[in-house]
């Protein structure tokens, strides 16, 4: 096969990858304010209780509590949160949240689970979270170093 040929099958998914990635601004989500308490992420969809202070903020392998909040339609929001997370960098991705079972509606949004939450190492990531395997939104974050 030409050489050529081989470099242009090589490079295509390369680039396609890339131009994906493209689109996708990695900065910290907005904080915003619900109920009585500040939370980072996208008002009005998702987000967890989180101030950007000492107490809050995500440091490597340190886990602390995060109430989640989603906002949606009763049926989008009927089953299981699971959370994953992507590392810019290193494209490392990790489960941050196997399954939690969403509750009722609390702080303004439709509805809340309680989790336990850490993040291997510093730099920028990417939280999905999953309602029942469809992607309800994404949050990013930063851990900072220790």
């Amino acid at each position: 096969m030409n050489t050529f040929f081989v470099r242009l099958l090589l490079l295509v998914p390369a680039f396609i990858f890339l131009a994906g990635c493209a689109g996708e601004k990695w900065e910290v989500s907005n904080i915003f304010e619900s109920g009585n308490y500040k939370m980072i992420g996208v008002e009005d969809k998702l987000g967890f209780i989180y101030d950007d202070s000492e107490l809050t903020r995500f440091y490597p392998d340190e886990r602390q509590k995060y109430m989640w909040h989603l906002w949606g339609d009763p049926e989008e929001l009927n089953g299981d949160l699971k959370v994953t997370a992507t590392h810019h960098k290193s494209n490392n991705e990790v489960t941050v949240i196997e399954s939690l079972p969403l509750a009722s509606a609390n702080n303004g949004a439709d509805a809340h689970v309680p989790s336990m939450m850490s993040l291997p190492k510093s730099g920028m990531w990417k939280l999905d979270a999953f309602v029942d395997e469809q992607l309800h939104g994404s949050v990013f974050v930063k851990v900072y170093e220790d």
